[in-house]
């Protein structure tokens, strides 16, 4: 049974390197989310596709708290927000302009409202593998041989946590007249604290999808869309998400989107504080000498949260490390690749967290 699965995993000795971002801490999140508060739209309970109260309340948290003139709760995923964004801002034939980077959510919605997808490759870091920022020249670039491109796809901060120059960019792309959608799935903790890059949403994008549960104590599928301007179509947005997002909403998800911003709102300050203290002494205390972590001067900004442990040029490839971190370490990374491998943290992580997996490194770092 998956229930069976999950509960022993649960129970395991593994420590989470990965997604959700609550990391399976009850500190963080409210005991009871379970089958007693899952009910439908009932009196009193409000209308996720017509909101006009509790779930309102929550949507204009949600825009206080990141800044934005419109917020939309999404229970189906950031997935769901980028179809929604693209589909309401094109029409069938248009092009939009995109990163090699960019979820597959974004080629999902160009074929399914019929668009046509120009591709911006970023630079390799050499050092590292990692896909490096977009530059605003290369935007430049493609707007000034393509005018008919009226939306432009910008993935920042990229899985490996590349941030690029999102202010500059979405000048760029203003002057020509065209809409910058930023997918910050993976910045949902951008802007609360000042170790971290600022967030796209105070940076001149017109609309911006966040994953709530990748970075912050949210269950898994909780996400936010924000409206950021007034370029945007709201009502568009609006209508598309109705359509995509089921018409029986989970309360468990909302209540946990709803959870996740009162914390925030409530103990962001000393929350990110600690964060930023336990990643900077994890930093100091891995001490590699095969092993490495990006210079983050590569990049144009970069989300240190984000623990990329690159492999390239040693015995090991991205893929073993994660194995033998699994297999002898009990300790279960995001993501692999040849050249490097993710892991993942949040404000929930724990000291003996970081400390399971520096001293991990450090040894197989000495066999190496």
């Amino acid at each position: 049974m998956l229930y069976n699965k999950l509960k022993k995993y649960s129970k395991s000795e593994i420590y989470p390197m990965h997604m959700p971002g609550h990391k399976r801490s009850k500190k963080f999140m409210p005991p009871e989310l379970s089958c007693d508060i899952d009910i439908t739209e009932i009196y009193d309970f409000d209308n996720l596709h017509n909101s006009h109260g509790i779930l309102r309340d929550t949507a204009g948290l949600a825009s206080e708290l990141y800044g934005s003139l419109e917020a939309f709760m999404l229970i189906n995923g950031s997935t769901v927000g980028i179809l929604a964004a693209i589909g309401a801002h094109t029409k069938r034939g248009d092009r939009i302009l995109t990163d090699k980077n960019c979820h597959q959510s974004v080629t999902n919605a160009a074929e399914l409202f019929g668009l046509e997808v120009i591709f911006i490759t970023p630079d390799i870091d050499e050092t590292t593998g990692i896909p490096c920022s977009i530059t605003p020249e290369s935007v430049k670039a493609v707007l000034k041989d393509d005018k008919s491109i009226k939306l432009v796809v910008l993935t920042s901060p990229s899985y490996e946590g590349v941030v690029s120059d999102v202010k500059a960019i979405a000048d760029i792309i203003h002057k020509a007249g065209a809409l910058l959608f930023v997918d910050c799935s993976h910045g949902a903790h951008f802007g609360f604290s000042d170790g971290f890059p600022k967030s796209p949403v105070t940076l001149g994008a017109d609309i911006v999808v966040m994953s709530l549960h990748k970075t912050l104590p949210a269950l898994t599928q909780c996400s936010l869309l924000h409206i950021c301007s007034e370029r945007a179509d709201a009502s568009a947005v609006k209508h598309l998400l109705s359509i995509l997002q089921t018409s029986s909403p989970s309360y468990v998800l909302m209540a946990s989107i709803d959870s996740c911003l009162r914390l925030l709102k409530s103990d962001s300050k000393r929350l990110f504080s600690e964060y930023e203290e336990k990643l900077k002494a994890f930093y100091d205390i891995t001490k590699l000498q095969h092993l490495h972590f990006p210079a983050f001067s590569s990049f144009y900004d970069y989300d240190v949260g984000k623990i990329v442990i690159v492999t390239k040029n040693t015995a090991l490839n991205g893929f073993e490390l994660t194995d033998t971190l699994r297999n002898e370490y009990n300790i279960e990374l995001e993501r692999a690749t040849d050249d490097y491998a993710i892991a993942m943290t949040s404000i929930c992580d724990t000291p003996e967290g970081y400390n399971r997996l520096a001293d991990a490194l450090v040894k197989i770092d000495l066999a190496l």
